[in-house]
């Protein structure tokens, strides 16, 4: 007899399992999330926020994506990444960064209704975790994974109570193993991962010194100090991450993964940061030293029977990008309403076979792109001269160099900036962030072959409704004058159709199905004289249908199935369609 059941018990209440549990409970699904720890989140560690994830947060209410911004540092203070000697130094050089160059903030604002931001995983979680607990999940703190027997009804879970140091057993009819790096679930599931762990090591020291003066006039997330045979290992550069403008930082560099991890007492904690600062008698509060290690390793599977993993239980990668948290919570978006809809029996299991398939790929994707972006801090060393002799006198020299009045110091100059400015593939890829196009079970093709993109994939999203891909955002208008996302007419835990003037067969066809199917099918016709019009003309070039034409999007956005025009029988097919989708 377990001693409690629930539908849905999560491991882990950061970002991948807070975000499961606020949209299980949104969608009306009884679940628990535990955490072995008394708290949440105590050190700043994910940070950057992409659009997507915001449109997640915006997908639960807007009064939790407006409480996302509030705690957040805005796009535009997130800047430049800037290239220097010490924070008080000499600036070696920048690059617009997160949307923030005039070419991408324009790009920026037509993907998307939500703005990409800088929100600390300090806040972050505890955001998603009241959303959860204020919409029904319980919630149990000081609670310890150990294991998990399923059989064909459930899961069984014993955990340990670390205040009593009793153990408790908990029944459910699925379990979420999102418990980071080392998942305990991942490993009891037998999930399968390539790539590898350790691959290289990192120091964190949180301190607090207000360096306005320093910054202000060049606001950015991340400051990289070059400083050759200083005590940050390997090359000499250290990262200082602005946390809160601009009186809370975050310093991390790398140590020798095959050495013991280095004990950094306050003391040499505070000369890190004023050698990294560059002022000898910074006033400072050095609020914690942590240590953590580089992975590079993905989930070739996801899930096992009834068992799921996510977040970085199944993609464990270096920070660069910022994907970590992002991925995480996309992750919860695209299993919570399959979870939802089997659990409430209006599909069949074969529907969650789809989480696989469709992230399983994304995680090996931004893992790859991760760690590819540490390798290409190789060309700005190179074109700094620092990878030419280990003597730190000779590696200063050969910085200084690009000072000079010489053909090799305009060629170095040259070299400098071009590297730099290909970090671009770190600092602005919004197309690894918004291109995701599923393929699975839970995706109907159209025959049409899939669009390639107009620039590079990386770096640019290329808005489609070829299905598996997320739906364009348009703004469209009521007759009010009232303007919304076409994002926002659809998601909330239900399926949608999108359809124009001659498509009132598609309405019926919604309305018909949504009934047989005891499940809601929202339906919206968009043209002159409709509840919402298509005024600027932006949804008719998105939508690549006719005005008949079905776009069918699924609750977390993704287009599902699309036809160009109007069926001879739009409730047969729409009926065979959803009888694929969701396996029932």
């Amino acid at each position: 007899m377990a001693d409690i059941t629930t539908d849905v018990l999560v491991i882990g209440t950061g970002p991948a399992g807070a975000a499961t549990a606020a949209l299980l409970s949104t969608y009306g699904v009884e679940n628990m999330m535990i955490n072995r720890y008394r708290w949440l989140a105590s050190t700043p560690r994910a940070h950057i926020t992409n659009q997507r994830t915001m449109e997640v947060l915006r997908d639960l209410g807007r009064e939790v994506e407006d409480e996302g911004y509030m705690h957040a540092t805005g796009q535009d203070l997130m800047g430049e990444n800037v290239f220097c000697t010490a924070i008080a130094g000499e600036e070696i050089g920048r690059m617009k960064s997160w949307g923030t160059h005039p070419n991408s903030r324009a790009e920026h604002l037509l993907s998307s209704p939500s703005h990409m931001n800088d929100l600390p995983q300090t806040f972050m979680e505890p955001l998603l975790f009241k959303t959860a607990c204020s919409r029904g999940t319980q919630s149990r703190m000081s609670t310890e994974y150990l294991s998990h027997e399923q059989d064909a009804q459930g899961v069984t879970t014993v955990c340990r109570d670390r205040l009593t140091n009793q153990d408790i057993t908990i029944r459910s009819k699925y379990l979420v193993g999102a418990d980071g790096g080392n998942s305990k679930v991942a490993e009891h599931a037998g999930l399968t991962f390539e790539g590898k762990m350790g691959v290289a090591g990192s120091m964190n020291i949180l301190f607090e010194a207000d360096l306005s003066q320093y910054v202000a006039h060049r606001p950015s997330v991340l400051y990289w100090v070059l400083q050759p045979g200083a005590d940050v290992g390997g090359i000499g550069m250290g990262l200082v991450r602005m946390v809160r403008p601009w009186h809370e930082w975050l310093i991390v560099w790398g140590y020798d993964i095959n050495q013991p991890a280095p004990a950094v007492d306050e003391a040499h904690a505070r000369k890190v940061v004023r050698d990294l600062v560059g002022v000898a008698d910074l006033e400072m509060t050095i609020k914690s030293v942590s240590t953590w290690t580089v992975n590079n390793m993905y989930a070739t599977t996801m899930a096992n029977g009834r068992v799921f993993c996510m977040g970085d239980a199944t993609h464990r990668h270096p920070p660069s990008n910022g994907l970590g948290s992002n991925t995480s919570i996309q992750d919860a978006f695209n299993l919570a309403w399959k979870l939802a809809l089997v659990l409430k029996d209006k599909a069949g299991p074969g529907l969650l076979e789809s989480y696989e398939a469709e992230r399983a790929p994304v995680a090996k994707q931004i893992v790859t792109r991760a760690n590819k972006s540490i390798e290409e801090f190789g060309p700005i060393f190179k074109a700094l001269g620092l990878l030419d002799s280990i003597d730190p006198v000779k590696m200063q020299q050969n910085m200084d160099a690009r000072c000079n009045d010489t053909a090799d110091a305009e060629e170095q100059r040259v070299a400098i900036r071009k590297a730099i400015a290909h970090k671009v593939y770190e600092f602005d890829c919004h197309g690894v962030e918004m291109n995701q196009r599923y393929r699975s079970d839970a995706v109907i093709a159209d025959g049409q072959p899939e669009p390639v993109c107009a620039g590079d994939a990386e770096l640019h999203y290329q808005p489609t409704t070829w299905p598996g891909a997320r739906l364009p955002h348009a703004w469209i208008f009521s007759g009010s004058g009232a303007k919304v996302s076409t994002l926002d007419l659809t998601g909330h835990g239900r399926f949608t159709v999108l359809t124009g003037i001659g498509g009132q067969g598609w309405i019926d066809a919604a309305r018909i199905v949504g009934k047989e199917r005891g499940i809601e099918i929202e339906a919206h016709v968009i043209g002159p004289r409709q509840q919402w019009q298509d005024f600027t003309g932006d949804w008719a070039n998105a939508r690549e249908v006719r005005d008949s034409g079905i776009i069918l999007v699924r609750p977390d956005h993704h287009v599902s199935w699309r036809r160009d025009s109007i069926s001879d029988d739009p409730a047969g097919e729409l009926r065979r369609v959803m009888a694929s989708i969701l396996d029932k």
